[in-house]
């Protein structure tokens, strides 16, 4: 089948668009990624989605709403990304779309008397299907969540179809707004695979970068800021005692603990410990790594052996991250994954493509050795076209 992905992140600055061939079924699936590109989130849909995803206070009918234009939005980049590979719609046979999170609470918390786990995504997908003709695969995470899981993470089960090895014990890193790992022992079976998120990815080096630039700037481009400040040691102390770094797998976090109200806590003790700007995306920086390698030093390298990192994501643009994975983790190889096919800015709009294909087909996409669900369970919600 040709399946395209689409993919809005964390940061909802964009909206990626994958083109692949798949075929085939676990463990032999075979897939090929043809085009990728990002299409442009509409500026006020991007505003009132962040708006909401950080608790801004907001009526059922703002969510209705925002779910359709969304919708559109995702629709409409379909169509847009089809004229820039200048392949037919009519020739793409299924769309998966992750949709774009505005709460995600993984853990059981009390709630009306009963323990619940919830996660929302919207991004309606039956507008997807209406606007492009083609079929269209949405809501990926409830199925998990009804199954005991946390919802989250799900490429974990496309990370093991794509790089696990009979003798290479991996690790697939990505860095999105939240950072996290998938870890695939050496001739892994899908049941083997350990996945959770490690904390914050680019999410709060790119917020104080739009703060100090008054919107200017959305990312530090090549580190330049990082490269021109120092790490505040107490300062980067204070936050490596965040609690969520202690928690053990399954773990699945988001804007909902990364967001605006962190974010204020962070210029607050930036404030405290005298950090100037670029200090303050340094020294944050440096904590983006160090959730990573903590991560990593405390959950997985001392039960499993591990020569190469795979690196995805807009961190892995970040030559100052990579270089301190390098550092810190050597003499682990640490790598792009566009070294293993598959570019950095493409990996989850990918991922979605593909479990697009096993929801068509049937086949469970979750991994519960990932996500703590009692089950594997068949993901999404199918839009059919007409």
């Amino acid at each position: 089948m040709l399946v395209m992905g689409l993919m809005s992140g964390t940061s909802a600055d964009g909206i990626d668009v994958a083109l692949v061939q798949v075929g085939g079924a676990p463990p032999k699936l075979r897939s090929e990624l043809l085009h990728h590109t990002t299409m442009r989130m509409p500026g006020a849909v991007r505003t009132e989605v962040l708006r909401i995803a950080e608790g801004g206070g907001c009526t059922a009918g703002e969510i209705s709403q925002l779910n359709f234009r969304l919708g559109a939005a995702f629709g409409e980049a379909a169509v847009a990304a089809c004229r820039e590979f200048r392949v037919a719609l009519s020739r793409v046979e299924l769309i998966g779309s992750h949709g774009q999170t505005i709460f995600h609470q993984g853990r059981r918390v009390l709630f009306l008397g009963r323990a619940t786990a919830s996660t929302t995504q919207i991004g309606e997908p039956a507008m997807i299907a209406a606007i492009t003709g083609i079929t269209t695969v949405g809501d990926f995470r409830p199925a998990d969540v009804a199954a005991g899981g946390q919802g989250a993470p799900l490429v974990p089960y496309v990370d093991w179809l794509l790089y696990r090895d009979e003798k290479l014990g991996r690790v697939s890193l990505n860095l999105g707004g939240i950072g996290n790992v998938t870890v695939l022992p050496a001739g892994a079976k899908a049941s083997q695979v350990l996945a959770f998120d490690t904390g914050p990815g680019n999410m709060l080096i790119d917020a104080l970068v739009a703060h100090f630039t008054r919107g200017k700037q959305r990312y530090d481009r090549g580190a330049r800021l990082a490269r021109q400040g120092q790490v505040i040691a107490p300062l980067l102390k204070a936050l490596l005692r965040d609690p969520y770094l202690k928690l053990g797998p399954p773990k699945s976090t988001g804007r909902e603990y990364y967001g605006r109200a962190y974010f204020q806590e962070l210029l607050r003790l930036g404030k405290r410990h005298r950090a100037r700007r670029n200090d303050l995306i340094r020294t944050t920086t440096e904590f983006t790594v160090d959730s990573v390698v903590g991560a990593l030093k405390r959950f997985v390298l001392r039960k499993t052996k591990v020569q190469q990192l795979i690196v995805s994501g807009g961190g892995a643009r970040n030559p100052l991250i990579l270089a301190q994975l390098t550092a810190a983790l050597s003499p682990m190889e640490v790598l792009p994954s566009s070294r293993l096919g598959v570019p950095e800015e493409a990996k989850e709009a990918y991922a979605f493509a593909l479990l697009a294909y096993e929801t068509w087909n049937r086949r469970a996409g979750n991994l519960p050795s990932a996500t703590g669900a009692r089950n594997g369970a068949v993901l999404g919600k199918i839009c059919y076209a007409g």
